[in-house]
Order: structure tokens, then sequence, then C-alpha cells
């Protein structure tokens, strides 16, 4: 009789998600994992993400896998995962102001990898991108990062005059500019692309601050540029930056840099090949 019980549960679970699946219009389902503990998580983390007519929210408290539908003509996925940290609940894309964090109840206190909090303007901020029929970028603030491009701009004016020293000096600062970054003081955009290049971003400029072999500087330049590329394409820059290729470096294969000049002052050959290459794209 317990195991009828069981199965008329479920059965009737399985027929209310699906009914709410079918009210919802442009119904799009995806699934993203959702850090938390116990069957209180869930409560709260569906009702955060859930709303009317427009998403619902599974979570499995055993998987941490929750399943996403929602109409996308009205909300992203990422406006429910905002809407979900601001309730105390990292995900792999969004992480819970501390403060909502440590309002959880200590058995829904999970371990996290980073504390980096969302802000509430930018859940508003995502929220107005959907009635701005115009907007196709989200293009944000560059001040927090204006000292980081600087010093990066630094290291490849040394760079093109072949002077290690110099580069080795201006890594050093672009290391500390790197650091003194304060993640909240970022928007929504910036702050994705700024956690998923962290890593790279320090390792290569830490390369070359140790180093005064600008032929090694040169090794780590290629994937410094390629990240300080996807910064400054989320960022509001004041100037034009130049996106620019020369077909010759890395054994052939080309390498990009940015410039503050449309001129090309190749940065990986210096004088002896200072003019080599283009500019791919411009940045504004």
């Amino acid at each position: 009789m317990k195991t009828i019980s069981q199965i008329a549960i479920t059965l009737i679970f399985t027929l209310s998600l699906t009914a709410c699946d079918a009210q919802i219009k442009n119904a799009k389902t995806e699934t993203v994992t959702i850090y938390g503990n116990c069957g209180m998580c869930e409560k709260t983390i569906e009702k955060a993400g859930n709303k009317k007519g427009v998403a619902t929210v599974d979570w499995n408290k055993d998987t941490k896998v929750a399943s996403l539908t929602y109409d996308e003509k009205q909300t992203s996925k990422d406006e429910i995962l905002k809407r979900i940290a601001l309730s105390g609940y990292d995900s792999d894309s969004f992480l819970a102001p501390d403060e909502a964090y440590n309002d959880l109840p200590g058995c829904c206190q999970y371990d996290r990898k980073a504390k980096t909090p969302v802000k509430k303007e930018a859940v508003a901020e995502t929220m107005n991108h959907h009635h701005e029929e115009a907007a196709t970028v989200d293009v944000q603030k560059a001040a927090p990062l204006a000292a980081v491009f600087d010093k990066y701009f630094a290291v490849k004016d040394a760079l093109v005059k072949t002077d290690g020293a110099g580069a080795s000096v201006s890594a050093t600062a672009l290391v500390q500019e790197i650091n003194k970054i304060d993640m909240k003081s970022l928007d929504m955009n910036v702050h994705t692309v700024w956690m998923k290049v962290l890593g790279e971003l320090k390792e290569d400029a830490e390369h070359i601050s140790e180093t005064k072999d600008a032929a090694h500087q040169r090794d780590h330049f290629d994937s410094l540029s390629k990240n300080i590329y996807s910064l400054i394409k989320v960022s509001k820059v004041e100037t034009p930056v130049y996106y620019q290729f020369c077909p010759m470096a890395n054994d052939g294969k080309g390498a990009n840099w940015l410039s503050k000049e449309n001129a090309v002052k190749n940065p990986y050959y210096g004088s002896m090949m200072l003019s080599c290459g283009k500019t791919v794209e411009t940045i504004k």
C-alpha cells in the first residue's frame, strides 16, 4: 500500500511539473549546477527561481543539478540564477552575496569555492535588458580595469623595443594592478569574463615579470593578449583600441596584440620586423 501511495505522489508531482511547463510560452529548458545541501535548500532555490508563467526551477539535492524551464522572450538563465544567488545559493555562473549566504540556516551552508557576490543592481540591469529590444551587447564600465589595461600596454610598448627589463618592470606593475581588483566593483558581464581569465592572466603576467628574456616574455604575451582582448571586448573604452595580428609570430601560427595606435608596431619582433602585421579589429 505504501509503495502505491509513493507512486501516486510521484505521478501527481510529475503531472504538476508538466502542467507548469505547459503554461510557459516560448519555453526553453536548460540544466545547471546550483550548490546546496538539503530539502530546505531545495525549497528556497525553487522559490527564488520560480516566476509564475515565466520560469520554473526543479532542483535535485543529491546531484545539485537544476532544470530551468523559462520563457526565453521574457527572461534568461542568467536572470534566474542571479535571483537564486541573491537568496544565498552559488551556481557555476553566479556567486551569492556573503550576507545572503551567511543568513542561510547552518544545515544549508555548503562549502564555497569562492566568494564573489552578485549585486542586486546587476539583476535589475539584466531584467531591463529584456525590455530593450535595440540592445544587442551589454557594454559595461571599464574604469575598474583601466589600470590593468594601461599596464598591459606598457608591457607591449617595452616588447616593441625588445626591452626585457622594462617589460619585467611593467609586468610586475600589471600583477599588482590585477591583485588590486575588487571583483565586487565589476559589472556582471565584465565580472563573468574576469573570473574565466583571471588564472591565466596572472600566470602570464607573473612569467613575464620574472624574466628579462624578451623571447620568453613574448611566449606568454600571446596568451596575455588574448585574455586582455576578452576583457576589453566587454568593457567600455574611452578611446579606440586596435586589435592587431602578425602572421609570422608564434612559429608562423600567428599572434595578436592590442594597441592604442592604429599604426603597427610589432611586439613579437621589435625592430627586426617592426611593421609586420595589420589591424584586424577596432574596438570602440
